[in-house]
């Protein structure tokens, strides 16, 4: 079986798998990194929304053998130690998350879009398109928009 090196959250792994598994059951089932969810499997649901080289991916569609020599970073990897990013600080002020199960993908994708732009519009935050089925649309809107003002 292939052997993939790649580096996750600032860790290097090595992990024997067919070039062509998702990353998404590389992370979760041979890594134990269980921030990103399996929702659809399929790019739509986008709960599984993690980084690639700092570029949100969907790690569902990605396989394993696109990663080698590449940087991914998922919601376990996100905060600086104790320090949480801003987006995870605003979410937690502005009290966002329910069930809390696309959160992660939420969060992740957020932070890619303020890395793309400083002042996001409502159509910039609509065009994250991650579903949550909780319906807190406007409180997700609410919070990237106060990270943004504080980052």
């Amino acid at each position: 079986m292939p052997s993939h090196t790649f580096t996750v959250n600032g860790r290097s792994v090595t992990v024997d798998a067919p070039d062509d598994l998702p990353l998404l059951w590389v992370l979760r089932d041979l890594l134990d990194v269980r921030g990103p969810k399996y929702g659809c499997g399929v790019d739509v649901c986008k709960a599984c929304t993690s980084h690639l080289d700092g570029q949100d991916v969907r790690p569902c569609v990605v396989p394993v053998s696109a990663c080698a020599g590449r940087e991914v970073t998922t919601i376990e990897g996100l905060a600086d130690g104790d320090r949480l990013h801003p987006v995870q600080e605003a979410w937690l002020e502005l009290d966002v998350a329910q069930c809390g199960f696309c959160q992660p993908g939420q969060i992740m994708a957020a932070v890619a879009l303020l890395r793309r732009t400083t002042e996001p519009t409502d159509e910039d935050i609509d065009a994250i398109a991650n579903i949550c089925r909780c319906g807190t649309y406007v409180r997700i809107r609410e919070a990237i928009k106060a990270a943004a003002a504080r980052m």
